[in-house]
């Protein structure tokens, strides 16, 4: 049987899931599909630390880098936030365990169960750390970008990883730092989960 390269791979796979007719990773019926480290071609993760699930926090924080719109220049956006954490910081793997694009798909990186690295001592061990891929002090992440971390957070619940009454917080709730960005900050303070 004839395989397709990695790039066709991921655009098939891109254009099932915005039809809805994309499968989900198995662990995941209930939920939109997340493109996999694998689809990304990820490092290797070197991370041993688990989370104790369900999660009660969610950290929302931006990259602070350029911003994203198709499925290529995600899967490269992805690549260089990982590559920074590991070569430059020194990290077991990318610090978010999701980022989101503003293609409107959902990028694992350290997943639901591992210890993430966005946003201190104190919050990395009970939150699930989610960053969306730009900076958003001056502008909005698209809706579709704010539709995919809606979806998320509800995927968290639906599947045991986060508590039914889990709590959003800005990065800028839990350190010292600029984070998600104004526009973003402002958007999630909405969010009905949202507490400062």
């Amino acid at each position: 049987m004839p395989t397709m390269s990695r790039p066709c791979a991921l655009l098939a796979w891109t254009l099932l899931t915005l039809l809805g007719l994309g499968a989900a990773q198995e662990d995941l019926t209930s939920c939109d599909p997340i493109v996999p480290q694998r689809e990304w071609r990820a490092l290797a993760s070197t991370c041993e630390r688990r989370l104790n699930l369900p999660a009660r926090y969610v950290v929302v924080s931006h990259t602070a880098g350029s911003p994203c719109d198709t499925p290529a220049t995600c899967l490269k956006q992805v690549q260089n936030v990982q590559s920074y954490h590991v070569w430059n910081l020194g990290w077991c793997d990318v610090g978010y365990n999701f980022l989101i694009g503003e293609d409107r798909l959902v990028y694992e990186g350290r997943g639901w169960n591992t210890h993430g690295a966005h946003s201190g001592p104190t919050w990395n061990p009970i939150s699930i750390g989610i960053s969306f891929m730009g900076n958003y002090m001056e502008r909005a992440p698209p809706q579709r970008a704010l539709r995919a971390a809606q979806s998320l957070l509800a995927c968290g619940v639906a599947r045991g990883a986060l508590s039914r009454d889990y709590e959003v917080k800005g990065h800028r709730d839990v350190q010292q730092t600029l984070s998600p960005g104004d526009q973003l900050y402002r958007i999630i303070q909405t969010w009905p989960h949202y507490r400062d």
